[in-house]
């Protein structure tokens, strides 16, 4: 069944968050099957949580062939009020407008009021090989190749750049992080989470103001300080994500020393050269091999983390420069 287009008010410019009416194939799901898909959301089934509520694996019949079995991921929104709602209704709207091979797919969704309250939920694809952040973890039991970085940067740039530059409409992620980046079983990466995404007005306004929403030491610095977005606040996250595969630490980790815990900071004095550059790369990486393109890697990220969110590259450009580093 077609999704309803769900009305979810509007921030504070005054830009709507609903976006452009088009057929879908989204299937509306009752809380009865999911909950029967999720063995009653049972802790076993459970794949993580976030603020938004908690995702679980789930089996249902394929929507295209009712005969067959397919994983899928349950996202089940905990009862937040308004706020969960329009980041709920947000996602349903722009997922049933926006279909590409590196943003994650919505299967379907949930909405159903009842005597336990409201029940908010989505349901998407699966993917095997959860988010890029687990695998950069010091704690993760494997090792990302620097070939399966690289491959990742890449999908990353060309999902963002769909949504900023390759459709009728453009939409500014404002939430890009390794958490919020997954892989399927072949290790192609998709972009998830689009409950913060908004719908970049069609005036040639330069910036629109909104509440500060989105992940610490991602968020681009205007955006912090006066809350003013523009899709390049989406391309500095970008940039901050590439120095994150480099080096494999996070952009803000207190459990590090106290001089090494802004990775923007810490980096900085090593990217002169490419010898000193050398101590910068993951550990796990053999780093005398990867060098000539990490540093490479390193030169577009510092692009994109202009000061100036004028001078920041447009994504489609930064996908290119990505690219070329992997053909």
């Amino acid at each position: 069944s077609s999704a309803e287009s769900v009305t979810t008010g509007t921030e504070t410019s005054g830009s709507p968050l609903i976006v452009p009416q088009k057929s879908t194939n989204l299937k509306a799901f009752t809380y009865a099957e999911l909950k029967l898909a999720t063995r009653n959301f049972s802790t076993a089934a459970k794949l993580g949580e976030g603020g938004f509520g908690s995702v679980y694996r789930g089996i249902i019949n394929s929507p295209d062939d009712p005969s067959k079995k397919v994983i899928v991921a349950v996202k089940q929104l905990n009862n937040r009020g308004f706020q969960g709602h329009k980041e709920w209704a947000t996602e349903v709207n722009l997922l049933a407008m926006v279909e590409h091979p590196n943003l994650v797919k919505l299967v379907g969704y949930c909405a159903e009021d009842d005597e336990r309250g409201i029940q908010r939920l989505l349901v998407y694809e699966y993917m095997s090989n959860r988010c890029v952040m687990s695998h950069l973890s010091p704690t993760s039991a494997g090792v990302l190749s620097w070939e399966t970085r690289l491959k990742i940067a890449l999908d990353a740039a060309v999902g963002l750049a769909h949504l900023h530059e390759e459709m009728s409409f453009q939409i500014v992620f404002r939430d890009f992080k390794s958490a919020n980046i997954l892989l399927d079983d072949q290790w192609n990466a998709k972009l998830s989470d689009f409950g913060l995404a908004r719908l970049w007005p069609a005036d040639g306004r330069t910036h629109i103001s909104t509440d500060r929403v989105g992940t610490m030491g991602y968020a681009a610095p205007e955006y912090v300080r006066s809350g003013r977005l523009r899709p390049t606040s989406d391309t500095w996250s970008y940039g901050v994500f590439l120095y994150e595969l480099i080096t494999g630490r996070l952009p803000l980790d207190f459990r590090r020393p106290r001089n090494e815990q802004n990775l923007l900071e810490w980096i900085k004095p090593y990217l002169s050269d490419v010898d000193s550059f050398e101590r910068v790369i993951d550990p796990r990486l053999p780093r005398r091999k990867v060098l000539k393109s990490a540093y490479k890697l390193s030169r577009v990220a510092g692009r994109c983390l202009s000061k100036r969110p004028k001078a920041r590259p447009e994504m489609s450009r930064v996908r290119e420069m990505v690219r070329k580093l992997v053909d």
